[in-house]
């Protein structure tokens, strides 16, 4: 007989704001000023932290990014070469709510298992994706199943 349950593991509220905290830290010596958001394995957000200055449009867009990540578990940025060539799936995907496909979200992983995502934005999408990897190295986690 299978398990009715699984067992699930997310990011702590700690390591979440931790990785906020770095990732603020990483966008200041790039002179960048970026909005930081950590959710855990469902999206849901952990922790935020805005920069003095950071664009106000920039808020959702970090959380959206860190949903996005978390949900399907690949940084946000991988979506050009998923949808390349395939119009139909551009076009379906356009119109998902929350959906953000340029890069600064990033899954956590702890092993094999997904336990959030971060999303940066505020920079260039190569600025914020690498705040995003800067916060997950200060907690210790990998952007990959291990």
């Amino acid at each position: 007989m299978t398990s009715s349950t699984v067992p699930l593991r997310n990011l702590s509220s700690d390591a979440a704001h931790a990785a906020v905290a770095a990732a603020v830290a990483h966008a200041r010596g790039l002179g960048i000023r970026v909005n930081a958001a950590a959710v855990d394995a469902s999206g849901v957000l952990l922790a935020f932290l805005r920069m003095d200055g950071a664009f106000l449009h920039s808020v959702d867009i970090a959380i959206d990014k860190a949903y996005t990540a978390a949900g399907f578990g690949f940084a946000t940025e991988g979506w050009a070469s998923a949808m390349a060539g395939d119009e139909m799936l551009k076009a379906a995907l356009s119109v998902r709510p929350r959906l953000v496909v340029v890069g600064g979200g990033v899954p956590a992983y702890e092993g094999t298992q997904r336990v959030g995502a971060l999303g940066v934005s505020g920079g260039s999408a190569e600025q914020d994706a690498a705040c995003a990897r800067a916060a997950l190295a200060a907690i210790g986690l990998a952007e990959q199943a291990q």
